[in-house]
């Protein structure tokens, strides 16, 4: 992966760049033992979005679709997201 100097402007590839914060709505709905389907039942979001945050596709979330979420799964935002630092990213403790 090359990180390029064009014209005295730093680019890095988007695969360069590691998120920290981490999407748990996949493992908190297989916990419940609830299906995407469920969640668009009980909170009335597009089955779009729901699809999207499952295969973490977002970029961020609304905090009306954090409410919806919350409540349906009976859980925090802290259950839904993790913070992970950049110097613990690697270590796979911290990889669930």
């Amino acid at each position: 992966m090359a990180i390029i100097y064009l014209n005295n402007v730093l680019y890095k590839p988007k695969a360069y760049y590691k998120l920290m914060i981490k999407n748990r709505f996949s493992i908190v709905l297989g916990e419940k033992r609830m299906d995407k389907r469920d969640i668009v039942k009980i909170t009335g979001l597009n089955r779009h979005t729901v699809a999207n945050l499952f295969s973490n596709q977002t970029k961020g979330i609304d905090f009306a679709t954090l409410d919806k979420l919350c409540f349906a799964l009976d859980c925090t935002p802290n259950d839904l997201f993790r913070y992970i630092p950049d110097e613990l990213a690697d270590n796979p403790m911290f990889n669930d």
